[in-house]
């Protein structure tokens, strides 16, 4: 039985990949420094979410449509400068993102009011704890515990709203805590938003909280994850075929990451922890492609002895042409429903890695190899000028 079959690219192609490698790089580079100056935090910067700014995000579910802008100027006016308002899945929904840069509202300043009318009418046992960073809390270690509704009354009395008072166990042995948490950013939004906006009938559905020392230790360990993620696939690949070979994809995972990173800085999506996956994904997928056509490269350097490097490049790229692009459109096709019925975080991991199998399909034929192939005639030319200086 014999089976027939459908190139989608007809055999002895040659498509000329490294005679427009020059090209490539320039257009690549021009792209990439675009995409890292955009990405300075002194000309524009990225749109950090909660998971890596810090701060407190909320969700908040609209009955009819309003106006993000509107909503934004009446959250300013309570003194968060920095909100941000952004529609949140489709505008059918009427779901926004609230992000203000800050977890607590409560001010140091306010702490110590309140610390210092409880210590006036209770005997508190060593410095009450309180952090910005934590959030609006304040915890009170006792001998002997008042009752929560009195030190409602004494907290209150220092102009601030209780919201809730709850007991724990203390730090110190024989004593008991009493964590008091005050009326915070999500009270104060919900408020001025049910006043603003009563026809619309606002509803928070849910609340994240980030201390800023937490997000910028995701961010960093983030940014480590993708660079040693790199140092591993080089290793990978000196040890599996030559480390010759390395620099060349070096320059291509680094062009993709750089790419794909680029949808975030352009198009001012929030880059958070998903954005992280998405670019490790196409740094791993791009190298799936190169490694494939590394292995044609050795494989017809053995049957094409006496060929130029730049010529064996091209027929191993051209040999596994059919191969690459029927992967990256298969990939590509399981995307399609994320980005028609996906909203929010998977809308952006979709298209980011649309974006990042493009990419990765074009340093596959234009980046990885050719670059592998100027290294080798830069090694060359120096070689012989330097044997050129001995003979002189």
């Amino acid at each position: 039985m014999q089976f027939k079959t459908f190139d989608i690219v007809p055999h002895g192609t040659k498509f000329d990949f490294v005679g427009k490698r020059k090209i490539a790089l320039i257009l690549s580079t021009l792209f990439n420094l675009s995409v890292i100056l955009w990405s300075l935090p002194q000309i524009h910067g990225l749109d950090y979410g909660v998971d890596f700014a810090g701060g407190t995000e909320m969700q908040v579910k609209f009955d009819k449509t309003v106006d993000p802008g509107e909503v934004r100027k009446n959250i300013e006016a309570l003194g968060f400068k920095d909100a941000v308002v952004q529609t949140y899945g489709p505008e059918s929904e009427h779901s926004y993102l609230i992000r203000v840069g800050r977890v607590a509202l409560l001010t140091p300043e306010d702490a110590a009011r309140i610390v210092a009318a409880v210590k006036a009418k209770f005997p508190v046992v060593g410095q009450p704890a309180f952090s910005p960073e934590v959030g609006d809390k304040i915890d009170f270690e006792f001998q002997v515990l008042p009752s929560q509704a009195e030190l409602q009354v004494v907290v209150e009395s220092a102009g601030v709203k209780v919201r809730e008072i709850r007991e724990e166990a203390g730090l110190t042995a024989g004593t008991r805590s009493l964590a008091v948490l005050t009326q915070g950013i999500q009270d104060r939004v919900e408020k001025e938003l049910a006043a603003r906006f009563a026809d619309a009938r606002p509803q928070v559905l849910r609340v994240e909280y980030v201390g800023p020392a937490v997000g910028r230790e995701l961010r960093n360990q983030g940014f480590k994850a993708i660079i040693y993620a790199i140092a591993l696939i080089v290793v990978y690949v000196g040890l599996r075929f030559d480390f010759r070979f390395s620099p060349g994809v070096v320059i291509a995972i680094l062009h993709d990451a750089i790419v794909t990173l680029g949808y975030f800085a352009f198009s001012g999506r929030e880059f958070n922890l998903t954005s992280v996956a998405v670019i490790l994904t196409v740094v791993g997928y791009s190298v799936n492609d190169t490694v494939v056509v590394y292995d044609r490269i050795r494989e017809n350097q053995g049957k094409l002895k006496g060929k130029k490097l730049a010529d064996i490049v091209n027929v191993s790229i051209n040999e596994t042409l059919g191969r690459t692009i029927l992967t990256s459109f298969a990939t590509a096709l399981s995307l399609v429903g994320l980005l028609i019925f996906g909203v929010g975080t998977i809308f952006d991991f979709a298209m980011a890695m649309l974006i990042g199998i493009v990419s990765g399909t074009y340093s596959t034929w234009f980046i990885a190899a050719p670059m592998t192939i100027w290294l080798e005639e830069r090694a060359e030319a120096a070689k012989q000028k330097k044997v050129g200086a001995r003979a002189a």
